[in-house]
């Protein structure tokens, strides 16, 4: 990884009838351009219709490295979606950055504000219906190919075309893959020491935390 990285979007959606008429979502994101306000609970202009999973301080804006287009339009297809930034429901793109790369804890200067990377994202059926049934939640589990999200520490504004700074990394070891694999594909099954090490994580997201007691039984 080289600091800064390359912001080339960022990307908001409103909530609309998605599956049936009682499942909205607001993961069609669409590039936006000029500044964008980025307050506490996300990026101005965005929207999210779970709050129960979706948004809060936690999960205030999602990153989902562009470096993994090529990937999914190799498995599956050169579909329309991934013709623009905003497939996956990402708030923020970047190139130069992925899961190996970026820890819980980060904190990151985007634009004015300053963000801090708190949690993987946790991928469920939207994103196989967004993508007309192909298999994209397993295959981002499997590939560990899921994104993270960040909380605001400071609000302020940031422009597509930016780079993104990395200001402090506190937790080196930590990286979003690892603490994925531990909470969501399944490597807690034969790191235990790994999972009970990961308590010492205090940035990491509360669900996340919850995630991993539940875990370790």
């Amino acid at each position: 990884m080289t600091s800064p990285v390359a912001l080339i979007s960022l990307a908001t959606g409103k909530v609309r009838p998605f599956r049936n008429a009682d499942e909205p979502s607001a993961i069609a994101k669409v590039p936006v351009t000029g500044a964008v306000r980025v307050t506490f609970l996300g990026l101005e202009g965005d929207e999210q219709a779970d709050l129960s999973v979706h948004g809060g301080h936690d999960k205030a804006i999602h990153h989902y490295p562009h470096d993994h287009y090529a990937f999914w339009r190799e498995a599956i297809g050169d579909h329309g979606h991934l013709a623009m930034p905003g497939a996956f429901g990402e708030n923020v793109s970047t190139t130069g950055l992925t899961e190996g790369e970026v820890c819980i804890g980060d904190r990151w200067r985007l634009g004015s504000a300053l963000v801090e990377v708190s949690q993987g994202r946790q991928p469920c059926w939207k994103l196989d219906h967004r993508f007309d049934g192909a298999r994209v939640n397993a295959a981002m589990i499997r590939t560990r190919r899921p994104g993270w999200y960040y909380r605001v520490i400071e609000e302020g504004e940031a422009v597509a075309g930016e780079p993104m700074t990395l200001v402090a990394r506190p937790c080196p070891d930590w990286s979003v893959a690892r603490v994925f694999g531990l909470l969501i594909a399944g490597d807690h099954k034969t790191d235990r020491a790994g999972l009970e090490a990961l308590g010492a994580v205090s940035m990491l997201a509360e669900p996340w935390k919850r995630r991993r007691v539940k875990l370790l039984g």
